[in-house]
């Protein structure tokens, strides 16, 4: 049976990344958020059986169609296997591995570089960076905006500026004494200084204060280095791993 620590990480994941529009229907959560990000614009069970019949799964697409986006489903690797492989049968392609990592907040060394400023709320000058730093379209920084507009929990910003410009950040989210860290980013011009592990810190401390007692992240799993700084802060237990399983393309009919 899967623990339901699993289930609460997977809220605090998606308390911590909220999307714009949300739809629950026969135990999935149909979630929309303008496209950004696959996280945001999936379907993710909610039972360790969700509804998989060809009805449903062709509901659910149509729900996506009607934004002009693909359907998209968010497989947990403890879900059971019956929906991946019904799936991957109607050709839904399979990408986007990534990991779910934990680590104990008595692991963790909290601290507040100078370089390091904290702030309850995102402010136009974090937002701006970021944007820089993952490259985001007006679009794009228009729809990461208000996703985290959105968040209602406790949550901490941290920003890392060297020669008057921001060169890391990183934000975390508080929900039960569990803190989900998200958008760790770095410039590239500036990775291998420790300036992300310094972010990581100030996170931390921040975490300890709203009493956490572990922290927990989503990695791409072929992200090597992203995963060693992780690892090297303690987070480094592999709670699960998910997938997604896109639709495939409808080639239009001819004229």
């Amino acid at each position: 049976m899967t623990s339901p620590f699993l289930w609460r990480v997977e809220e605090s994941a998606r308390n911590a990344w909220p999307a714009l529009e949300e739809v629950f229907f026969d135990g999935w959560l149909i979630r929309f958020a303008n496209g950004l990000s696959r996280r945001a614009n999936s379907a993710n069970p909610l039972t360790l059986r969700p509804q998989r019949s060809a009805l449903v799964i062709e509901e659910i697409r149509a729900l996506y169609q009607r934004r002009g986006r693909p359907a998209i489903f968010r497989l947990p690797s403890f879900l059971a296997p019956e929906m991946d492989q019904r799936l991957d049968h109607l050709g839904y392609r399979k990408e986007g591995e990534s990991v779910v990592l934990f680590g104990p907040a008595r692991g963790a060394k909290p601290a507040l570089a100078p370089e390091v400023a904290l702030a309850f709320a995102p402010g136009a000058h974090w937002f701006a960076a970021m944007a820089r730093l993952q490259g985001y379209s007006k679009e794009e920084a228009a729809a990461y905006r208000a996703i985290l507009g959105r968040i209602a929990l406790p949550a901490a910003f941290a920003s890392l500026s060297l020669d008057g410009e921001i060169a890391a950040l990183g934000y975390a989210v508080a929900h039960r004494r569990l803190v989900h860290i998200g958008s760790m980013i770095t410039d590239p011009r500036r990775r291998r200084s420790g300036f992300a592990r310094r972010i990581l810190e100030g996170l931390a401390g921040w975490g300890k204060t709203c009493g956490a007692n572990g922290f927990s992240l989503e990695v791409d799993a072929e992200n090597a280095p992203a995963r060693a700084l992780y690892a090297a802060f303690g987070i480094d237990s592999e709670l699960y791993r998910y997938h997604y399983r896109q639709e495939p393309l409808r080639q239009k009919p001819r004229p």
